[in-house]
């Protein structure tokens, strides 16, 4: 039940992040303001993690970069779309 708290912690500062900013931002924009969210809110993160990634026991030279890092064990990934659905 604690992760499922943090969880709800974390959606509820992206809902108010799009809330406030609505759509149409590039990616830079959210992440900038979700930090500002997770500190009003006192959620533990970490921005910008670069996380090794390995194949078959051999660490790869590619990386994968965490747009957050929550609680020290969610990763959030940002992404930014110009509207949400089916556009006709």
């Amino acid at each position: 039940m604690e992760e499922d708290k943090r969880t709800y912690a974390i959606i509820g500062a992206a809902m108010e992040i799009h809330k406030t900013l609505g759509c149409g931002f590039l990616e830079a924009v959210y992440q900038e303001a979700l930090a500002i969210e997770f500190k009003n809110r006192n959620i533990p993160f970490e921005q910008e993690v670069e996380l090794p990634i390995r194949y078959k026991g051999q660490k790869l030279a590619s990386s994968y970069r965490a747009d957050f890092i929550c609680y020290e064990s969610i990763i959030v990934e940002l992404k930014a779309i110009l509207t949400i659905g089916k556009t006709e």
